[in-house]
């Protein structure tokens, strides 16, 4: 998972909590995946999407700071067979930062189902097995490691007899499929982000968590049990100049202990600055892949936790498991995974 346990609401409702995002290219066009709710861990309360709360994609065009375009999704009320009505709105320009704004509704449907809109976009939302796989045994070390800026230790570690501690588990997912076209033509250059927001007692909007590059939280932040990183609610835009520093002095420090860069100081400067602002970036159009060297997006089968552990540490670090892992649990159309 990409966020573990991260904030008192998810804690309390699973359904807020976003385990992982993807972007990719589709069979139609750019493909927008949310993860929620996760029955790996004690947060899972119950099935669906929560009937409060607004489940939202937000896409910059051309490195702009702020987001364009926003895709708001809103879930009803869980019938005798647990399935929802859902909803689908577009808001573009000022609206799409504005929670107050409406926004132009594009489908409507309910889950388990495709719903399509008259210019070709595809929602589906329902609950299937989980595409993440990842080994903690070796995870664990270089969590520690950025913990404490010691050297990241596997001398226990084996990679041939990684297991996959996701095997088995399921997620709730929110598949937007959107036509390579307008605003998203092909090889238009975006950055994306995903929130869940939730209605407050005033009658506003909350941010209770929010989703960009993979591994943050169990790598960076893996006993905030309190819940407390600010990087739940604040917007992209925040991230460097109010978590920068501390980000680079830590993977410095690791880098430095192990004695993997020349220069550890330039290169934490370096990962930084490709970790923030927490967006994915990718060109319309092309192959999607989050690996050590470059990101374009993120595909359903890409080894994040390998690519993260070794860009953190500066270190090749070698997880053990490979995309065969959970090849069963995606499939090449939509809505590109195995319902659970």
């Amino acid at each position: 998972m990409s966020h573990h346990l991260n904030t008192p609401e998810a804690a309390k409702n699973g359904q807020l909590y976003i385990d992982d995002f993807f972007v990719f290219d589709g069979e139609r066009g750019t493909t927008l995946v949310m993860t929620v709710n996760s029955n790996v861990t004690g947060v899972y309360q119950k099935p669906g999407f929560h009937p409060e709360a607004r489940y939202e994609f937000k896409i910059h065009l051309d490195g702009a700071e702020q987001e364009s375009l926003t895709y708001r999704i809103a879930f009803g009320e869980a019938d005798a067979d647990g399935g929802q009505s859902m909803r689908l709105s577009v808001l573009t320009g000022a609206d799409a930062r504005d929670d107050a704004a409406e926004g132009t509704l594009l489908l409507e449907g309910r889950t388990d189902g495709t719903a399509t809109s008259p210019a070709g976009s595809r929602l589906w939302a329902g609950r299937v097995q989980d595409v993440f796989y990842a080994d903690g045994t070796v995870l664990g070390p270089v969590a520690k490691a950025l913990a404490t800026g010691t050297a990241v230790d596997l001398s226990g570690w084996d990679p041939a007899k990684a297991k996959n501690g996701f095997q088995g588990t399921s997620v709730e997912a929110i598949v937007l499929e959107l036509p390579r076209e307008d605003a998203l033509a092909e090889g238009t250059a975006i950055g994306t982000w995903c929130a869940t927001k939730l209605a407050t007692d005033e009658g506003g909007w909350r941010q209770v968590n929010r989703g960009g590059h993979p591994m943050m939280w169990p790598l960076l932040w893996p006993t905030d049990l309190d819940f407390t990183n600010p990087a739940n609610t604040r917007r992209p835009a925040e991230d460097l100049p109010q978590d920068g520093g501390q980000l680079a002095a830590r993977i410095a420090a690791v880098v430095k202990a192990n004695g993997s860069q020349p220069d550890p100081e330039a290169y934490a400067q370096l990962v930084v600055h490709r970790l923030y602002p927490d967006i994915l970036t990718y060109t319309v159009g092309t192959p999607a892949s989050y690996g050590f060297a470059a990101f374009n997006g993120r595909a359903l089968a890409d080894n994040v936790p390998e690519a993260m552990a070794c860009l953190l540490t500066g270190t090749a670090i070698n997880t053990g498991l490979r995309p065969e892992a959970t090849a069963a649990q995606r499939r090449a159309d939509f809505p590109y995974f195995v319902p659970a």
